[in-house]
């Protein structure tokens, strides 16, 4: 059963690989034998997906396209599956090896091991790991939103997704429309960037925020990718980082530390409490919220009766 696997893995990356134009399921189906064999169309579907899923694991690019017809298409362009000549130096290698230990989910971590090992085939050189050799502290992006890998893939291979989001200050979740562009951590916390269909505008969204499944979408981007999307910089303006005035609350000793962190002045008040003076900006009661109850806004007036509105809406819930 695995050399026809093999077999037919191989069947298909050389249609996609060997076609001028998008080949339907119909043709790819009538193009390779295992596929005609086929008990039903659904266990052609089922075969098919599973199959073209290992093959994007093995490192092949493979485009979908809508033609006129609203049909879907899929080819593999040789131009997306060439390297250049690639040489390392041994620090190089050696950085590449560090970063591929950064992940400890699952999928990323099996992605950047069958990395390495093609990259070392073509001659890449065996550097000595001197971090795991003089240190006992290993680097970890830890990821534990169940969102996170649908839509990294979906972000890979441009694919529309759907998924039911609550905004901080919401009581229930809707379901938006996205067109995903990328995933960026920002102080432990994931974010996705895209186009929003629903608000015809770019929108991030965080990850801890999507609740239930995320589902894919057939068809093409309805908007254009950007060169370089500022994740950062518009979740910093939301948590109040492009402040322009101060401020004050308390704060339950030993905790906030992110709070604490940004904090220009701290004074004890006493029975556990501490005062801080923090930069006040645009969604800085959307991150004070995230703090429960061990945060007192106590100045402006304004910010306080968001905080408290938030935290209503979030009681409703």
């Amino acid at each position: 059963m695995a050399i026809a696997k093999a077999e037919r893995l191989m069947n298909l990356a050389l249609c996609l690989l060997g076609t001028r134009r998008p080949l339907s399921k119909r043709e790819l189906r009538g193009s390779i034998e295992a596929y005609l064999e086929a008990g039903s169309d659904d266990a052609f579907n089922r075969m098919f997906e599973r199959d073209k899923d290992d093959l994007r694991e093995l490192g092949l690019v493979i485009d979908t396209v809508e033609n006129l017809d609203g049909d879907t298409g899929y080819l593999a362009r040789r131009d997306s599956n060439r390297l250049p000549p690639i040489t390392l130096d041994a620090e190089e290698a050696a950085a590449l090896g560090l970063a591929a230990k950064v992940w400890q989910q699952a999928r990323l971590a099996g992605a950047a091991s069958g990395a390495l090992q093609k990259l070392r085939a073509a001659g890449m050189p065996e550097a000595e790991d001197a971090y795991e050799v003089h240190s006992a502290l290993e680097p970890r992006i830890p990821v534990h939103e169940a969102a996170f890998e649908p839509l990294m893939l979906a972000c890979r291979d441009r694919r529309p997704v759907t998924f039911d989001y609550r905004k901080g200050n919401a009581a229930r979740p809707e379901q938006r429309q996205v067109e995903p562009w990328t995933l960026e951590c920002w102080r432990g916390h994931w974010y996705l960037a895209g186009w929003d269909r629903g608000r015809g505008a770019e929108r991030v969204f965080r990850l801890s925020r999507i609740t239930g499944k995320v589902r894919s979408r057939a068809g093409a981007f309805t908007a254009e990718v950007p060169d370089v999307v500022t994740v950062r910089e518009t979740v910093e303006s939301w948590a109040g980082e492009t402040a322009t005035r101060t401020a004050l609350i308390r704060l339950r000793a030993d905790s906030g530390y992110p709070l604490r962190a940004r904090a220009i002045s701290v004074r004890e008040l006493g029975d556990g409490w501490e005062e801080l003076e923090i930069p006040y900006g645009h969604g800085l009661d959307a991150w004070l919220v995230e703090f429960g109850p061990d945060v007192v806004v106590q100045e402006p007036a304004d910010l306080r009766a968001d905080v408290v509105d938030r935290l209503r809406a979030v009681a409703k819930d």
